[in-house]
């Protein structure tokens, strides 16, 4: 085309869109503004929440357009042409998803519910899929016009912003992952497993032996982290073949776990077994389906004074039965840190007493002795319990902890768990195994024979300090602020609580990390309050599961 026929015709599209006519000149408003366009401007636009009249009308547009397959055209009855019509359009030309047709139920105010039933085709071979959603009308910022609130759940309720819907042959076959002893894991019977059963095919399934099928799939948009999450299956073509992924995960443990979170929401919980290493079961509650007991980055509370006493006492500051007062406060680089309300103070307080209580006080005191620096906190925890190096190998995507050297009152919070200190609930039940057992062994969901992977390695505890710290433990699960969360609990038992204050939230974090046996294992319920409030029934839940 010429330079010149090409001018014509666009100062054609832009003289039928200032004069308004046309139904194309609409749909081209619509597309660029993401805000409805078009209208003859000549009155001024409405206000307030859309009428009924205005929520059927618009969502059955929007239905037909889509039922279509005019992308360009259903957009238009959205806030947000630009994105909606880049995933619709992704629903017929990736996804192959066709012969749609959208039933929609009763509306609640402006909101309207609807099934979807259409046909998913590739190579020949097709499948029905059915699912149901729901649609939000609202009134246009500039317009006035009613639109649909534009989310990718409408489209499907498994997307989420910045994801698609893709059939093609799977990257991976699938898996049929299998517990330590021989038992098939299903995200239908243990739900918190789904994305990470979803993370171990994408990374093994090649090695477990399986061949790939053809699958409708939702691809994930890159999280923080950079690296995107694993396809979500969503429907099968052609059927692949599953090679057999053995884990270190126990069915029974796992039961426990997804059980116990339930009862508190956003918290997340893990087990280990001390002895090897072995993850025996890992389980999430929260809205965002996110892997916080893996990939969390929040601060652990008082849980951190199993690192900080380890610290004290390798470096000769104190002992188990030290001293270790604990004043009503404890002023450092003119911050002032209190103790937990209606804790009477102890000047004459040994470690293991300010340990059992989990005075802050004491331990914050303490930090400044001969011959302990600003890197020793960290120090302790990188060489002794193999934290904040970014060097585990799990099987899946984890977060290994963060101790960072730090000064001024970032010092003192470090001790106590708050301050930079971050971590999840795999590293905290670490530090249970590290400091029941002596020895750092990474934590690992897939055995590293499988890929030939090198685990973490770290020196791990004096005996001396082990045994200290293992007995501090039992004193704080059956004498102090753990004692009522692990009451009825047999066998060898140990636990510390730990509570973390977070800007803006009213109510602190919850944290708990606990051993039985050859068994630890460590929960946070985020908002949960105190430890024992909510993560120490967690872990006790667990425990209680284990031989």
């Amino acid at each position: 085309m010429g330079k010149g026929v090409k001018a014509a015709v666009v100062g054609g599209v832009f003289a039928v869109m200032v004069g308004g006519a046309g139904y194309g000149a609409y749909n081209l408003v619509s597309a660029v503004s993401g805000d409805g366009g078009g209208g003859s401007g000549a009155s001024a636009p409405k206000s307030g929440p859309p009428d009924e009249g205005e929520v059927a009308e618009t969502s059955r547009e929007f239905f037909a357009a889509w039922e279509k397959g005019e992308a360009t055209r259903a957009a238009s009855y959205t806030d947000n042409a630009q994105d909606a019509g880049a995933l619709l359009t992704a629903y017929g030309d990736e996804a192959h998803i066709g012969d749609v047709r959208i039933t929609p139920g009763k509306a609640t105010g402006t909101t309207v519910p609807f099934t979807v039933k259409a046909t998913v085709t590739h190579d020949g071979t097709s499948e029905p899929l059915t699912y149901e959603s729901e649609l939000t009308v609202v009134r246009g910022k500039t317009t006035g016009r009613a639109l649909v609130d534009w989310r990718p759940s409408v489209v499907h309720p498994d997307l989420k912003d910045g994801d698609t819907l893709v059939t093609e042959e799977s990257a991976q076959p699938p898996i049929e992952a299998v517990d330590r002893d021989g038992t098939v894991l299903t995200k239908e019977e243990y739900p918190s497993l789904g994305p990470i059963l979803d993370t171990l095919r994408e990374k093994y399934g090649a090695e477990a032996g399986g061949t790939p099928g053809v699958e409708l799939v939702v691809r994930h948009a890159e999280g923080a982290s950079g690296e995107a999450a694993a396809d979500t299956p969503l429907l099968t073509l052609a059927e692949g073949k599953p090679g057999r992924l053995r884990t270190t995960l126990s069915a029974g443990v796992q039961a426990a776990a997804e059980k116990a979170v339930k009862r508190f929401a956003e918290s997340s919980v893990v087990a280990v077994k001390p002895s090897t290493g072995e993850v025996l079961a890992v389980a999430n509650h929260r809205e965002d389906g996110f892997n916080a007991a893996f990939q969390g980055r929040v601060a652990p509370g008082s849980t951190m004074k199993i690192i900080t006493a380890a610290m004290l006492i390798d470096n000769g500051v104190t002992t188990m039965n030290g001293p270790a007062p604990c004043p009503p406060t404890a002023t450092w680089h003119s911050q002032t840190f209190k103790n937990l309300t209606g804790m009477q103070p102890n000047e004459g307080a040994t470690l293991a007493n300010s340990f059992l209580r989990s005075c802050n006080t004491a331990f914050i005191k303490l930090i400044d002795e001969e011959p302990l620096t600003t890197a020793s906190l960290t120090r302790e925890a990188q060489e002794r319990f193999g934290l904040g190096r970014d060097d585990w190998k799990t099987g899946i995507v984890s977060f290994d902890g963060s101790v960072p050297d730090v000064s001024g009152p970032d010092r003192a919070a470090n001790a106590i768990g708050q301050g930079k200190v971050q971590m999840n609930p795999l590293n905290m039940a670490s530090v249970t195994a590290t400091a029941v057992t002596g020895t750092f062994r990474q934590p690992y969901l897939v055995s590293p024979d499988l890929d030939g992977r090198q685990l973490a390695r770290a020196e791990g505890l004096p005996a001396g300090t082990a045994a200290q710290l293992k007995q501090m433990m039992r004193l704080t699960a059956t004498q102090g602020t753990a004692a009522e969360a692990m009451a009825g609990l047999g066998g060898d038992i140990g636990a510390k609580t730990g509570s973390a204050e977070v800007d803006g939230n009213a109510t602190s974090d919850s944290w708990f990390t606990g051993f039985r046996n050859d068994v630890a294992a460590a929960a946070m319920a985020q908002q949960g309050g105190h430890g024992g409030d909510a993560a120490g029934p967690i872990v006790a839940a667990v425990l209680r599961a284990t031989s």
